[in-house]
């Protein structure tokens, strides 16, 4: 197994918690900066056709690194019996809110990587909320943790623009990457001993996990609306309809005046395709 790459004069000791792709960057910043003691994540889940279990992408990307990895049920008391004096939490789109207990283990705190200019858009889907109302500026927000829910004083925060043809995941790709590079700077800060933060400021707002019924194109949106609403489920989950009868994933429209086009699609049992070869291959074996 590789040992974790590290700095040669390290001064901080950290637990990393996080779940999925989004904490990828991040947990390469505190596998470099700090000595991570291990990585808590979720337990593998049951993916794909076969429903076979698969590992989080932070436990795959931790064990690559040569890190400890641990999917404890009981945080809490695993947090408790932890031997040693650790000096902060980092934590990304780990999925589980922490009880106060576990955020006052650490010396220095719990840092959080959040993809909102909080206080808006605390909760599950910041950036997909942020897409579907069409906004032109997101932002990321590094939070001190407390027990609420996306609660917790801001130590830095910074405004992005969300260009035109940003979708889910590009959105999400370039702010896991800008997320890192200020969890970097906040555990600079905090290992100079000068970790300042501030309450939140402004106007609250708060998003959910997505259902399936989320999923659903309503012909009833404008065209505007229906374009906003399949950038923010693309690639994944994707939004639903159907075409030629048949129920499909979409994956690219665009809106010209007030049409709603689709583009790219996915059918039962094909691949990426566009929607005139679907429709046209339809249409020729209905003939």
């Amino acid at each position: 197994m590789r040992r974790p790459r590290f700095r040669s004069a390290l001064v901080l000791t950290s637990i990393f918690f996080g779940t999925s792709a989004f904490a990828l960057p991040s947990l390469r910043v505190v596998a470099q900066r700090t000595q991570c003691l291990c990585v808590i994540t979720q337990p593998d889940r049951p993916a794909g056709r076969g429903h076979r279990l698969q590992p989080s992408p932070v436990k795959s990307e931790a064990l690559a690194l040569g890190l400890r990895v641990e999917t404890p049920e009981k945080i809490g008391a695993f947090i408790a019996d932890f031997p040693g004096e650790i000096d902060l939490f980092a934590l990304a789109s780990f999925g589980r809110i922490l009880p106060q207990r576990v955020l006052d283990r650490p010396r220095l705190g719990a840092l959080n990587v959040h993809p909102s200019l909080l206080p808006k858009y605390r909760g599950a889907t910041p950036l997909q909320t942020a897409l579907m109302n069409g906004d032109a500026i997101t932002g990321v927000s590094i939070m001190l943790m407390d027990a609420g829910m996306d609660t917790g004083d801001l130590v830095l925060q910074e405004r992005f623009p969300i260009a035109p043809d940003d979708d889910y995941g590009s959105l999400h790709d370039r702010l896991a990457l800008e997320g890192a590079r200020m969890l970097g700077t906040a555990i600079d800060t905090a290992e100079n001993g000068a970790l300042e933060h501030t309450p939140q400021a402004g106007e609250v707002s708060v998003t959910r996990p997505l259902r399936k019924e989320d999923l659903l194109l309503n012909a009833e949106w404008s065209a505007e609306r229906k374009g906003h609403f399949v950038r923010a489920l693309s690639p994944q989950p994707a939004a639903r309809t159907t075409l030629a009868g048949v129920p499909v994933k979409v994956l690219r429209a665009h809106v010209a005046g007030d049409e709603f086009c689709i583009d790219e699609i996915i059918a039962p049992n094909r691949g990426r395709m566009s929607a005139a070869a679907f429709l046209a291959a339809h249409a020729g074996a209905s003939a």
